[in-house]
């Protein structure tokens, strides 16, 4: 009698699921390790999978085939993002499968975010020169000694 009301209890409560998934059998995705650095380091960085760190670190992320990025951020510094590839290559049965990560570790260096730049200044226009005085009515040279420069 025990067995017939474990079976019923079995039965009624998986015809209590209206939806079957095949979802839970897969096997999640595999992880992978990803050294951060930059220079400085003590930047964030945070890939666009979501974990981040303070560099130097090393995150697991899952193995996409799609790839993702890196971005940095560090006070009084430009931010900088670096892509980073990932192939993923199935095993068989004499291989393994394997996962490469292109660039690893993934370096980013910061450039330092320096003050506004200031406007540029036009020079000024030169003056022109001013013309020499004129000879002295009634005579028929030039002045033969030119004033001197003011």
């Amino acid at each position: 009698m025990r067995r017939v009301i474990v079976i019923a209890v079995t039965a009624a409560g998986l015809a209590g699921c209206s939806s079957f998934s095949m979802d839970a059998f897969k096997s999640t995705p595999p992880t992978i390790q990803v050294q951060l650095d930059s220079v400085p380091s003590g930047a964030d960085a945070k890939t666009s999978l979501g974990p981040g760190c303070k560099t130097p670190c090393s995150v697991a992320v899952p193995a996409v085939d799609t790839g993702f990025s890196v971005t940095y951020t560090m006070n009084k510094f430009l931010p900088a993002t670096v892509p980073v590839q990932v192939t993923f290559v199935p095993g068989d049965f004499s291989t393994p499968a394997s996962t490469t990560i292109d660039p690893n570790p993934v370096v980013a260096e910061l450039k330092p975010a320096g003050p506004p730049p200031k406007p540029v200044r036009r020079p000024a226009k030169p003056k022109k020169p001013k013309p020499p005085p004129a000879a002295p009515a009634g005579s028929p040279f030039p002045n033969p000694t030119p004033p001197p420069p003011r």
